[in-house]
């Protein structure tokens, strides 16, 4: 049976791989013989992006501060 890291590890890196690829696909938007935009457009995608990426890193870091704070003492 997988214990709690393990299980953490695997699927986060599966997530993290699905994004990783999913960006880099955005890239193909690059190319101006099929797609138009704006600098706009591209300001607001980025925005997006980089605001739920920081509302996911203090989700999280914000969940192991409690774990951290919550711990027992123990001799």
């Amino acid at each position: 049976m997988e214990n709690k890291k393990d299980n953490f590890k695997r699927i986060s890196e599966n997530r993290v791989s699905k994004i990783l690829q999913l960006l880099s696909q955005l890239t193909n938007l690059s190319n101006s013989s099929f797609y138009e935009y704006s600098d706009e457009d591209i300001i607001k995608i980025f925005e997006t992006i980089d605001s739920e990426s920081t509302k996911a890193k203090e989700f999280l870091l914000k969940s192991n501060d409690k774990k951290k704070k919550n711990k027992r003492f123990e001799l």
